[in-house]
């Protein structure tokens, strides 16, 4: 079943974001650390496509859709039109250059990656597309 949530690209809108994901996860049988982690990943892709994709700008929107595979899968797809991202090209910074350099964030895709299943991103019909799979089979 899908469930889809259209918001504009403004850091506020975050939170709506946050209880959208985490009201529909209370249906599916999911331990709540487990549910606290996809909530974490999703929010974390969006943060990254409002800010960075986006600017911040509120004329622009961003779609997540929840499609959930009974007792199969869930998969998060978040759609924007803002500058897309090639995954191909991220270099995943070690713990110690983080650390050593005292920056902030740059963490994020890193705690995405370990979360979930699968990522993919993709660009289709002038959409930038972003596929988040957790994979629920025990």
């Amino acid at each position: 079943m899908k469930h889809k949530l259209t918001i504009s690209c403004s850091k506020v809108n975050l939170t709506k974001i946050r209880h959208f994901v985490a009201e529909l996860l209370g249906g599916i049988h999911l331990t709540e650390v487990e549910a606290h982690k996809l909530v974490l990943a999703v929010d974390e892709v969006c943060a990254n496509l409002i800010i960075h994709s986006n600017q911040c700008n509120p004329t622009k929107k961003i779609d997540v859709i929840v499609d959930v595979e009974e007792q199969k899968s869930i998969t998060f797809i978040i759609k924007d039109k803002g500058v897309s991202f090639d995954l191909n090209e991220y270099k995943e910074p070690s713990m110690d250059e983080i650390v050593t350099s005292g920056r902030k964030g740059g963490v994020g895709l890193i705690l995405v990656k370990r979360i979930m299943d699968k990522i993919e991103f993709s660009t289709e019909k002038n959409y930038n597309i972003c596929r988040l799979t957790k994979n629920l089979g025990k």
